[in-house]
Parts: structure tokens; sequence; C-alpha cells
């Protein structure tokens, strides 16, 4: 299933175990900043809160490392082997502007 990028691109072929992967870490962290937010409105302890959005701050960097190996071993391979220097050209940018300023745009 191709899925559609901000950008009009898509993704197709990933290795359904890594989709998998990256789905569940999300999950997770989407339950864990939900606890984050009942600590907030609870009045919890501002260290305990911190140590929290640090933990779920680590769990996103490690999703971040798996998107990443998942685009340089599908995405970035394919069109390095491209015959389309626009295409090589274009993968190399997008990884430098998402490295550039943490990815903000």
């Amino acid at each position: 299933m191709a899925v559609r990028t901000q950008h009009g691109r898509s993704f197709q072929g990933t290795d359904p175990r890594a989709k998998d992967q990256i789905l569940a870490r999300l999950r997770s962290i989407e339950g864990h900043v939900r606890g984050i937010l009942r600590m907030v409105e609870e009045d919890a302890y501002c260290v305990d809160v911190l140590r929290q959005t640090r933990a779920v701050q680590s769990a996103l960097d490690r999703v971040n490392a798996l998107l990443l190996q998942r685009h340089l071993n599908h995405c970035v391979t394919t069109a390095i082997r491209s015959d389309d220097p626009e295409e090589r050209q274009r993968v190399i940018q997008e990884l430098l502007e998402v490295f550039e300023a943490g990815g903000a745009r």
C-alpha cells in the first residue's frame, strides 16, 4: 500500500515487520504522553514530569532511527542506483534538510 507524503511522494514495499515495530513504538509513546498529561493535570512533581518527558524524547529518537534506517535501506538506495541524477540529488537534499535545524521548517 502506498502512502502519500506532504510532498506528493509515497513509500511502498516496506518490510511489514519494520512498519509494525515503528507503529508499536509510536503507540507506546502515545500512551506515555497521555500519562504525562495526567501527571501535569494532577500537579505531579516537576522533576518527575521532566523524567517522563525525557523518556518520551528518547523513545522518539529510537523511532527516528528506525525510520531513517528504513529510508536509507529503501528510498535512498533506490535513488542512488537510479539513472536520474536529479533523483539522487533530491534524496540527499531531503536528508540534509531534515538534519539541518533538527528537521524544522
